[in-house]
């Protein structure tokens, strides 16, 4: 089946989404941002409602985002602020933004929602023809843990909280680096079911697509803080810049 870039805005609902990921705090992803854009205008890709694009606006940064789901992206043009940034609506393996911007972000894992791993070097590819010289492309995934899986199935909890909680039921297909995954929110007023699918990859792997893409590793950080990638990291934030 042919990869359809709206298929996870059809799936899980923008306000639903939203309500799923209040918990997630921003703060420190922004202030690092911020830092690498030095001033310069941003695109995000997998834009979604706006989680990072609309604090990166509020200080001041221009900035423009692809979005794959026409109804995250109506979310998204919904809230203060939301008017004032321009959208492309794609695939953002392949939809171009005009212009030339100081800095690329795919956030949230969001590399992992691409079908293959040509697509994803087409990702690569794609962030790279959107940045100025020495320019910078930050992707933030977290780092395959296959030891977490049973059978080739895993089942963890996301979030527990007094007014809700999230699980993510999860089946491996390590053939084709595939997770499919569902995640469960349960709250008093009933269950939200957030389905997703994974192709995912090695560090390592993202280095060499960035290579191939004309970009070299600049930094790796286990998180937005800034503190230092080990052998223990179960996540990563990585920037390439394009040389």
């Amino acid at each position: 089946m042919p990869f359809d870039a709206s298929e996870y805005g059809r799936r899980v609902p923008a306000d639903v989404y939203d309500e799923a990921f209040a918990h997630l705090d921003p703060t420190s992803a922004v202030e690092r941002l911020v830092q690498l854009a030095d001033g310069g205008p941003v695109c995000e890709f997998g834009v979604g409602t706006g989680r990072l694009a609309l604090p990166l606006q509020e200080r001041g940064l221009t900035v423009a985002g692809v979005e794959g789901s026409p109804a995250m992206a109506a979310r998204l043009r919904e809230k203060p602020g939301g008017e004032r940034i321009e959208l492309a609506i794609g695939d953002f393996a392949a939809t171009r933004v005009p212009g030339e911007f100081a800095l690329v972000l795919l956030a949230f894992n969001t590399i992992f929602a691409l079908p293959d791993q040509a697509t994803q070097v087409a990702c690569f590819r794609n962030a790279a023809a959107h940045l100025r010289p020495g320019g910078r492309f930050v992707v933030e995934a977290w780092v395959p843990d296959l030891a977490a899986f049973r059978a080739g199935a895993a089942l963890r909890p996301v979030q527990v909280a007094q007014d809700a909680v999230m699980l993510e039921a999860a089946l491996l297909h390590p053939a084709e680096q595939r997770m499919t995954t569902t995640k469960v929110r349960l709250t008093g007023t009933g269950v939200d079911l957030l389905p997703a699918n994974h192709r995912y990859a090695w560090p390592a792997e993202l280095d060499l697509m960035g290579q191939l893409a004309g970009m070299a590793r600049e930094h790796r950080w286990e998180d937005w803080t800034g503190r230092p990638f080990t052998d223990g990291s179960r996540d990563h934030v990585s920037v390439y810049r394009r040389t």
